[in-house]
């Protein structure tokens, strides 16, 4: 009876009860009950539809999981697809995940003698359980963040757990490749940080995989929770660039405690429809969170990006940059809310999302939002949706540099005050590369 509901809602019958205890196997007790609990939430939570403000432009059908499968164990694939991403970029540690399942850990033996962790999440539920119990899914991520949380908080597998011990400072990024090549399937990553007091880490998460048939499409539902201790620092980047007909879905959630320093960087090249719900929760003095982005679409890619910036305590900081740029037939969305919580005096908060329109074809809906219950803050958002400007482009190409050329630089310079901020020399010059290859 419930797999036939479900099926009649629009969504795979792969997703069902029995389904959750076999993807906990031997996982301890509490973890089982943790994934029950998240799908009795999934059961009760009604299904976005576009009625609703949050889904108004992007129908929760076009993620097409309604048309994968689930199997109890993940896929075998070639794991050389991620090992070719990686290729020469440097790292102080490696997370290769295929299919859906953590096929290697890399790990120093100087970083593991400092305290850090770094595996297989179902694995640290077991080796770690004290670390691992206490903040999955508890503070950051829970079920109660919407369908789509608790149907991660339920089935997900592949999982990477990161901790960072009180001062520990990592000098190079920690990297995870997860790489996809077995279609028609359903995919559901997590991935939990966890830094203490005075620590410091850059962690880079990249999603890949090649184009894939219309008739095997591939759903991947995602899950993020980034802890951030007093006097942290922590630099977390998705860059997504999926094959065709991937439909991408993350729950992004992240909490900065006192004088912690907390960024994100979203990176939305590739799939056929993408959405991230990234939530940046200030919750100590003096905390601070940059939240950028950048996409870029063309085809019939749709990009759905909805971000809140929870504001609680006073003397807070929080700075969103989201640019765009989109061509022939994409339709990119942004609806952002800056929420200043009655207590949170002295906040300072910004938003700002910027549109380029590369065609006459495309579309962006730039939707900002402020929500103020304090007396004694600084807030402010902007929005803007443009044209290529005729005249800039005629300049460039008035110097003999062909049209393609020319939009390419000024998509370039459009980025560029988002890569600017980005304080990872290295890992610029990579998303430079991915978006150059987009733009072709």
């Amino acid at each position: 009876m419930a797999e036939a509901a479900l099926a009649v809602e629009g969504v795979s019958a792969a997703f069902n009860r029995e389904a959750v205890t076999a993807r906990a196997g031997s996982e301890p007790d509490w973890l089982t009950e943790r994934r029950l609990a998240a799908w009795d939430a999934y059961e009760a939570t009604p299904m976005p539809t576009t009625r609703l403000e949050e889904w108004r432009y992007t129908d929760p059908k076009r993620l097409r999981w309604a048309d994968v499968a689930l199997p109890a164990e993940p896929p075998a694939g070639d794991d050389r697809g991620a090992h070719d991403i990686l290729d020469g970029r440097p790292a102080a540690a490696t997370v290769f995940v295929t299919n859906g399942r953590v096929r290697e850990v890399n790990l120093s033996d100087n970083l593991a003698a400092k305290g850090v962790i770094l595996a297989d999440l179902a694995t640290a539920a077991v080796e770690h359980e004290a670390l691992v119990r206490e903040h999955l899914g508890t503070r950051a991520t829970t079920p109660e963040e919407g369908k789509f949380a608790a149907l991660n908080g339920a089935l997900w597998s592949g999982g990477v757990f990161l901790y960072l011990p009180k001062g520990v400072r990592v000098e190079h990024p920690i990297r995870v490749i997860r790489w996809v090549d077995a279609g028609g399937q359903a995919y559901l990553p997590r991935t939990l940080i966890v830094a203490e007091q005075g620590s410091h880490v850059a962690f880079v998460e990249e999603f890949a995989s090649p184009d894939f048939d219309k008739a095997s499409p591939v759903f991947s539902c995602g899950a993020v929770e980034i802890l951030a201790g007093p006097a942290s620092e922590v630099q977390y980047v998705s860059l997504q660039h999926w094959g065709d007909h991937v439909h991408h879905m993350a729950t992004h959630r992240t909490i900065a405690e006192r004088d912690a320093n907390l960024d994100t960087l979203v990176v939305n090249l590739g799939g056929r429809v993408a959405r991230v719900d990234l939530a940046a929760s200030m919750e100590g003095p003096g905390s601070r969170s940059d939240m950028l982005g950048l996409y870029f679409g063309r085809g019939e890619q749709h990009f759905d990006h909805n971000t809140r910036q929870n504001h609680r305590v006073p003397h807070a900081t929080s700075d969103l940059l989201y640019k765009g740029a989109l061509d022939d037939r994409a339709h990119a969305v942004f609806r952002g809310i800056i929420k200043v919580y009655p207590k949170a005096q002295r906040t300072d908060a910004y938003q700002t999302n910027r549109n380029l329109l590369l065609s006459r074809s495309c579309q962006a809906t730039a939707l900002p939002n402020l929500e103020i219950e304090a007396d004694d803050v600084r807030c402010s958002h902007a929005a803007t949706v443009g044209q290529l400007d005729a005249d800039e482009l005629f300049y460039i190409m008035s110097r003999g540099i062909a049209r393609r050329e020319a939009e390419r630089l000024v998509v370039f310079g459009f980025f560029g005050e988002v890569l600017d901020r980005l304080p990872m020399e290295g890992v610029t010059e990579e998303l430079r590369d991915a978006i150059a290859r987009k733009i072709g």
